[in-house]
C-alpha cells in the first residue's frame, strides 16, 4: 500500500447465525484501525454458501454493530462506490476470474463425484501420505482437466457435466507474507492441497471470493482469525496469478479467544456450559427456534462490551483497563496486540460492566433502564399511568443504586423498595435483634418522624442517634433493623438517603407495618 491510500478494511462474516465475541473484537480492531488513519469501514456480507444461509442473520449482524457503536461506512444497508456488497449478488464477476486461472495454467476442472472423493480419502492411504487430499500427489489419479483427454473434458463439460475449479497448487515453492501481528510467515505450497475455488452451483469458495472482493473494494488491511492462517498460502497465490500481487492488502491474524482454562477455542457450548453468553445479542435460531443468550440481554452496557473485548489481546501499554471508545481509536496500534491466544474470563467481563455501570450518569442510564421500571408498573409521569412517578425520581433512584448494579438488569431488584412497601422480610436477620426494647424504639422514631416538619438524610440520622442514645441502645445496632424494615432485606444504598427519598410518611409507615409483622 502507498503511503497516500486511504486506509480500508472490511469485516466479512457469513449470515449463518449469532454474532460471536471473535467476531465483534474483529469488526472492533478493523474499526478502530480505520478511525485512527481516517479510513473507512466496509461490511460485506459473504453469502456464497446457500445451505447454510439463515433468514435473518444479516439484520442481526447489522443490528449488533449499532448496538456497540461500530457501524460500518459501506454495507449491504447503507450503499457504497463499491457495491454490492453481498458475495451473492457479485456471482458473475467470480466465475470470469475462476475461467482466467483454468486459462492460464493455474486452475482446473475437477468432474469427481462425492463417492469418488470419499474413495480419494478413504482407499488411496499410504505409509508416506495417510490422509490423502486432493493435491499434487493424487490429482492424476482424479477426474479433472489435468488428467482427463482434452476431448473428453470438452465433452464432459458440453454436456453438463457437474464440476468445480479448483486451484492448482505447485509442489516446491517456498512462499510467504510479512503478518502485522507474526511478522514474516512462510509456507511449503506442496503441503496445501488444490482448494476449490469455484462450486458446481457456480458460487465461488471463500479463497476466490475474498481475493475478488478485497482488490475491487480497494480494502488495504485484512484482519482475520489466525484459523484462517493455513488458508493464507492459496490466497496468496490467488493475488500472484491474478496479476494484483501489488494491491495485495497486508494481512493480520488476530489471536483466538480462548476458554477460561486456556484449552481451546470459546465456543457457545462452553459458555452454556460455564453459563454466561458468548453472542453479542440473543439468537434465536429461525429454523431450529433455539435461543442463545446474548451480552445486551444479559444487562452488560455497549460501551463495557467494546471495552472489554478491546482488552482480549490488546494494551496500550500501561495499566489503564477503562477506555471509551473515542480513547481505544487515540490509542489502538496493531504493534500491541499479542500473538497468544486470551482467556475469556467472564468475572473480569462483569467487572468491566460494573466499573461502566458507575462511570455513566444517571441521566444516560435512565433510557437503558426505564424499559426495565415501566415492565413492573413504574412509569415516568408522563405516560399517566397510576404508577407513575417523575422522570427525576426514577434518575435520583438510579443515582443511588447504579453503584450496587452488576448489570443493567440488576437496577429494578436494588431499588424496587423505592416504588413499593417490601412483602416480604429477612426473618433470619432480624430474629437475634428483635426484642421489647428495640420494638419500643422504632415506635417512638415512627412517632417522632410523624411529628418532623423538614425531613431530610441527615436530620433523620441525627435524630435517629439521639433517639438510640436515650433509649440506652446503640444506634449500631438498630441500623439493620431499620433497613430490613424499609427494603425487606439487608442491602440497598445510604439507609437515611432511603428513609429522605421515601419521605417521612412513607417511612413512618413502613416502620409502623414491620413493628406488626415482627412483633
Amino acid at each position: 500500500m502507498s503511503s497516500a491510500q486511504k486506509v480500508r478494511v472490511r469485516f466479512a462474516p457469513s449470515p449463518t447465525g449469532g454474532l460471536h465475541l471473535g467476531g465483534v473484537r474483529t469488526v472492533l480492531f478493523n474499526y478502530l484501525f480505520a478511525r485512527r488513519h481516517g479510513g473507512d469501514f466496509v461490511l460485506r456480507i459473504e453469502d456464497t454458501d446457500q445451505t447454510r444461509f439463515v433468514e435473518g442473520a444479516e439484520e442481526y449482524i447489522q443490528r449488533c454493530l449499532e448496538w456497540c457503536g461500530l457501524e460500518p461506512d459501506e454495507s449491504p444497508f447503507k450503499g457504497g462506490p463499491y457495491g454490492p456488497y453481498r458475495q451473492s449478488e457479485r456471482k458473475p464477476m467470480y466465475r470470469e476470474f475462476a475461467l482466467l486461472l483454468v486459462e492460464s495454467g493455474k486452475a482446473y476442472y475437477a468432474f469427481d463425484t462425492p463417492e469418488e472423493l470419499e474413495y480419494m480419502r478413504s482407499s488411496l492411504k499410504t505409509a508416506e501420505n495417510p490422509n490423502p487430499q486432493y493435491d499434487h500427489r493424487l490429482r492424476m489419479q482424479m477426474r479433472n482437466s489435468l488428467s482427463l483427454p482434452q476431448e473428453e473434458v470438452d465433452r464432459l463439460i458440453q454436456g453438463g457435466a457437474p464440476y468445480v475449479i479448483r486451484i492448482r497448487m505447485p509442489e516446491g515453492e517456498t512462499i510467504g507474507f510479512r503478518d502485522m501481528i507474526r511478522g514474516e510467515v512462510t509456507f511449503q505450497t506442496g503441503q496445501v492441497d488444490d482448494k476449490v475455488l469455484l462450486k458446481a452451483d457456480g458460487m465461488p469458495t471463500y479463497h476466490l471470493a475474498v481475493v475478488v472482493d478485497d482488490y475491487h473494494m480497494k480494502i488495504t488491511h485484512a484482519f482475520r482469525g489466525e484459523e484462517w492462517l493455513p488458508s493464507a498460502p492459496v490466497h496468496l497465490l490467488l493475488w500472484k496469478y491474478l496479476g494484483w500481487e501489488e494491491s495485495m492488502p497486508q494481512w493480520a491474524h488476530l489471536p483466538l479467544i480462548l476458554k477460561p482454562d486456556g484449552n481451546g477455542k470459546l465456543s457457545k457450548r462452553d459458555g452454556d456450559r460455564l453459563g454466561f453468553p458468548v453472542f453479542a445479542m440473543d439468537w434465536k435460531d429461525p429454523k431450529t427456534g433455539e435461543l442463545t443468550k446474548g451480552f445486551k440481554e444479559l444487562g452488560f452496557l455497549p460501551e463495557s462490551f467494546v471495552n472489554m473485548l478491546a482488552m482480549l489481546g490488546w494494551n496500550d501499554g500501561t495499566e489503564q483497563e477503562i477506555f471509551t471508545l473515542d480513547d481505544l481509536v487515540a490509542r489502538f496500534d496493531m504493534d500491541r496486540v499479542h500473538k497468544g491466544g486470551a482467556k475469556f474470563n467472564f468475572d473480569k467481563a462483569k467487572w468491566f460492566n460494573h466499573e461502566w455501570i458507575k462511570f455513566y450518569p444517571a441521566e444516560g442510564l435512565y433510557e437503558l433502564v426505564e424499559p426495565l421500571f415501566a415492565a413492573k408498573g413504574v412509569v415516568s409521569a408522563s405516560a399517566g399511568s397510576r404508577g407513575a412517578v417523575t422522570r427525576e425520581r426514577i434518575v435520583d433512584v438510579i443515582r443511588l443504586v447504579k453503584e450496587r448494579c452488576t448489570f443493567l438488569t440488576d437496577f429494578w431488584d436494588q431499588s424496587y423498595f423505592f416504588f413499593e412497601d417490601p412483602v416480604e422480610y429477612d426473618m433470619v436477620a432480624v430474629g437475634p435483634k428483635w426484642n421489647e426494647k428495640n420494638k419500643a424504639f422504632f415506635e417512638a422514631l415512627s412517632a417522632d418522624i410523624k411529628q418532623l416538619v423538614d425531613f431530610d438524610a441527615a436530620l433523620l440520622e441525627t435524630n435517629f442517634k439521639a433517639l438510640a442514645t436515650a433509649h440506652g441502645i446503640k444506634a449500631g445496632e438498630l441500623q439493620m433493623l431499620f433497613r430490613v424494615m424499609l427494603v425487606g432485606g439487608k442491602f440497598g444504598p445510604s439507609l437515611f438517603g432511603i428513609a429522605a427519598f421515601l419521605g417521612k410518611e412513607k417511612t413512618a409507615h413502613r416502620i409502623d407495618k414491620a413493628v406488626a409483622v415482627f412483633g
